[in-house]
């Protein structure tokens, strides 16, 4: 199910630029390499809630620690999975082809290059005649190679960026703008905006360090965009929250997609697909700007929940804090009928358990006007911290006001894990609307002034059974927002950039704006 567009009069800014959000995942794994998933799975998973994807194999590592014993069993895998892709490679084409849809769900070829000198870089190829991998030991050949190769239909960009350097982490010495216009800022390893954050690094390989940050980068000059992407590795791309990107675009189309990306168009995000687009004097995220003796951002933000703040960040430190709860201020809205978010979590129940639910979510006297999956993986960054996931069809299939669906959700595996699935939908509700709903033989029935004093829960048994949870749902002006931000002088050297953290924890990021 591809996304559904906002419609133009929730992000005029963007509409009247030609533009729209597509939401995507170009980093994740599956068994293509080592991980877990079969290929056609994790095309299917990406299908159901991303309008592109590239899943990604893993294809070499020159410095690998090889001599070192204490790290054989790392080696052991990472060897076998080079070797699993060398063998796959060149049948997977026939499967990326099958899925890609032109127009609707765009499917691009990419392979990881790991570096404990230079850090990782995840290789995008734009099309799918492109069936050669290229090799190399540092970022500035592998830039030679993809140009002499294939030209401007490919391009490399770092990941997991907060590892120190010299442990996988980005090297700021050798990193190439023209071999990256874009970076991932954030995924399931943590997030590298800055020193600290509310996405620490977690993994084995280390916390974050503040020289390989985001804003050390920008603030050492670097000119970048930014990516959310989950290196996932069992085959679920676009796993909700762990990791998610937003490419500004004209159509869905593998040459508008390229060009956006290349523009770095681009938003990074951990779930929700929200929209979050400035401008400084005509030009957008990822544009470089003139210097200025007065300046101002224009602003709209559309969250999929209730929007917390919209900081403003410049040269790395807070240059505003926007907090709609104080300063409302509605993109687009109605007097006479509620747009709002209506959202239905399922998951909850005693651990190590799951539940497989079936029902239908119905919507009376309103209109469900958009659908937005939010499903989730299971939570696996390397192929040795679990075994390969037991398959499960999702379903979720909008009839006019009514949602049929079937969804396997796992028993939270512990207090600060979510491991829920959800829905979500924009919908538009008039006096006495009503949310009807079928879960699992459950039969919950909700008056809309209820959902707006506050969320709804209830199990479908007695205690430690699986539970559902209806979100609490937001008016225009705590979900939407737009306006400007006197910047006042803009100078040479100076960067912009918006952030947006919403009430579910949910975030978003813009890439940003350099003056020059």
């Amino acid at each position: 199910m591809p996304t559904q567009p906002l419609p133009d009069r929730l992000m005029p800014l963007a509409a009247a630029a030609g533009l729209r959000p597509l939401y995507g995942d170009l980093h994740n794994h599956c068994n293509l390499s080592y991980g877990h998933g079969e290929l056609e799975t994790a095309l299917e998973n990406a299908r159901r809630q991303l309008d592109f994807v590239s899943i990604t194999g893993h294809a070499y590592w020159p410095d690998m620690p090889v001599d070192d014993p204490r790290v054989a069993h790392i080696v052991d895998f990472h060897v076998k999975g080079f070797s699993r892709l060398e063998q796959s490679w060149p049948a997977h084409f026939d499967t990326l082809a099958a899925f890609n849809d032109p127009g609707r769900f765009t499917v691009f070829p990419g392979y990881e290059i790991h570096s404990c000198a230079h850090g990782d870089y995840t290789i995008v190829l734009r099309d799918l005649d492109q069936r050669e991998i290229l090799k190399a030991d540092d970022p500035r050949t592998l830039l030679e190679r993809l140009r002499g190769r294939y030209g401007a239909r490919a391009f490399a960009f770092p990941h997991h960026i907060g590892y120190r350097t010299g442990a996988r982490g980005i090297n700021w010495s050798s990193f190439e703008e023209d071999l990256s216009p874009v970076l991932e800022m954030i995924s399931m390893h943590g997030c590298a905006e800055t020193s600290l954050t509310d996405r620490p690094f977690l993994h084995s390989m280390g916390p974050c360090d503040g020289a390989n940050t985001v804003h050390a980068g920008l603030n050492d000059g670097h000119l970048f965009g930014v990516l959310g992407n989950t290196d996932h590795h069992s085959g679920f791309p676009g796993s909700y929250g762990h990791g998610r990107s937003a490419v500004y675009v004209a159509e869905n189309s593998p040459d508008a997609l390229w060009q956006s990306l290349f523009a770095r168009r681009t938003n990074a995000l951990t779930g929700d697909n929200a929209h979050l687009f400035f401008s400084v004097g005509g030009a957008m995220q990822g544009d470089v700007v003139a210097p200025a003796s007065r300046a101002e951002m224009a602003i709209e933000a559309v969250g999929g929940s209730f929007i917390d703040q919209i900081d403003i960040v410049r040269n790395g430190a807070v240059f505003e804090r926007i907090t709609p709860a104080l300063r409302p201020s509605a993109v687009a809205s109605d007097p006479h009928v509620l747009e709002t978010l209506l959202v239905l979590e399922l998951g909850w129940g005693a651990r190590g358990s799951h539940h497989d639910w079936d029902g239908v979510l119905k919507l009376e006297n309103g209109e469900i006007l958009a659908v937005e999956p939010r499903l989730r993986g299971p939570e696996i960054v390397s192929p040795l911290e679990a075994s390969a996931p037991v398959p499960h069809e999702s379903r979720i299939v909008q009839d006019g006001n009514a949602v049929a669906f079937s969804l396997r959700a796992h028993a939270n595996p512990n207090n600060f894990t979510a491991t829920t699935q959800a829905i979500a939908a924009r919908v538009r509700l008039r006096p006495g609307a009503r949310i009807v709903a079928d879960l699992s033989g459950e039969h919950v029935s909700l008056d809309v002034e209820r959902l707006l004093k506050g969320a709804v829960s209830g199990n479908i048994g007695p205690i430690d059974s699986p539970a559902f949870r209806f979100h609490p749902l937001p008016r225009p002006q705590q979900w939407q927002w737009t306006g400007t931000v006197p910047l006042g002088q803009l100078r040479r050297g100076e960067w912009l950039m918006a952030r947006m953290r919403q009430a579910n924890g949910q975030s978003a990021w813009t890439s940003p704006v350099f003056c020059r």
